[in-house]
């Protein structure tokens, strides 16, 4: 899976990232759009402002710490990432999955790999996450080897990761340039995420409209994992399938969510079952409900969603904003500048909300690092 050559760990790939992940951020500091566009579909209204509905409190934010940057990550060579997608692992560890990686505290700054992981035993979330290790051994190495930039693509970045018995399970994006997804696939680890194979899964990248790139996936008690979908592009609605957890890697196995005739089903052609400015999502069962986060790329902002089943209304479900987009030299605890991101932690609550979310300065290239906030109030 690795090798301690650095060559074969994406060292090659050192120079500066491509204009597109520049650009493909930036369009959140400026003006903003707003979200909350109608479903095209009988007895489906839009929730224009549901995000701020009258008599709900906004949720206590609070920063519980940077996790990654000088001195936090320094030791496994990974001063500059984003993403830090987690997981439980099948022995009990959690593995936070990580994107386009750099030695230095910069994007571009040296040796660059995606994706990568780190291990953490913390059990306190409230006490802030602690590394007690990285994939890879003493550096965090690349999952698998690949070259950045090859004629083909130029980073191969986690989309989600998922624990299904004793296996990992990684969707990733392969991009030429970020927003430009070539396919995607699925790896798996049988080893707490020690090594990774590849699943032979591979997906078009312009199936469904280009609405099935970017995931957000959870196991329900049925024996189903259900997958909320969207593009990588920030300008398409969330779609909705699922499939058996022992076929997560057979895309005939997938069915879509859709309306025709007047009523919503299993097997329809896949309808939006939710329209905006969609970026990354986590889809997750919490509590006796499910719980979609995502980057609100319309409003500028991370937000929450508290359904009772993934086929919920998402126009009538509980819904606020969990973290505001804010500006450099203006941020608190709730106001991050770029941010992006927003995966929910392992061993939250619906009471006690824990996110890794990201942030990026596009033009300064810092800084562009992973932070762990609270949110209470949101359940």
């Amino acid at each position: 899976m690795r090798s301690r050559d650095d060559s074969r760990a994406g060292r090659r790939g050192t120079g500066p990232v491509r204009a597109g992940r520049r650009g493909f951020l930036k369009g959140a500091v400026g003006g903003v759009l707003g979200g909350g566009l109608a479903l095209h579909a009988p007895g489906v209204a839009a929730a224009a402002g549901a995000a701020e509905r009258p008599g709900v409190l906004a949720p206590d934010v609070r920063k519980i710490a940077d996790l990654t940057g000088p001195g936090l990550t320094t030791r496994f060579r990974m001063e500059a990432t984003d993403l830090g997608i987690p997981v439980r692992t099948p022995d009990g560890r959690l593995l936070f999955v990580f994107g386009d990686t750099f030695e230095g505290a910069a994007v571009g700054a040296g040796w660059w790999r995606s994706p990568v992981g780190l291990y953490s035993t913390t059990t306190d979330l409230n006490a802030g996450v602690t590394w007690s290790g990285a994939v890879g051994g003493a550096a965090a190495e690349q999952f698998w080897f690949y070259e950045h930039d090859n004629p083909v693509f130029s980073t191969v970045l986690p989309s989600d990761v998922i624990t299904i018995g004793g296996t990992i399970y990684l969707h990733v994006m392969v991009n030429q340039g970020l927003g430009n997804v070539v396919w995607t696939e699925i790896w798996r680890s049988d080893d707490s995420g020690a090594t990774w194979v590849h699943t032979g899964a591979k997906f078009p990248s312009d199936l469904h409209g280009g609405m099935f790139q970017l995931f957000g996936w959870g196991e329900g008690n049925d024996g189903f994992v259900y997958v909320y979908s969207t593009g990588f592009q920030r300008d398409k609605p969330i779609i909705l399938h699922r499939v058996r957890s022992d076929r997560l890697t057979d895309l005939g196995a997938y069915e879509p969510w859709g309306y025709r005739d007047g009523v919503w089903a299993w097997g329809n052609p896949p309808t939006p079952i939710l329209e905006g400015r969609f970026g990354e999502l986590c889809l997750r069962p919490l509590g006796g409900k499910w719980v979609l986060t995502w980057f609100n790329e319309g409003d500028y902002r991370i937000d929450g969603i508290i359904m009772d089943t993934p086929t919920s209304n998402l126009y009538t479900a509980h819904r606020q904003t969990l973290i505001w987009g804010g500006s450099w030299g203006q941020e608190d605890d709730a106001h991050v500048a770029q941010l992006y991101g927003g995966y929910i932690i392992p061993g939250s609550t619906l009471g006690d909300l824990h996110l890794s979310v990201s942030q990026w300065n596009t033009d300064a290239g810092w800084p562009y690092r992973v932070m762990q906030h609270r949110i209470r109030g949101f359940g």
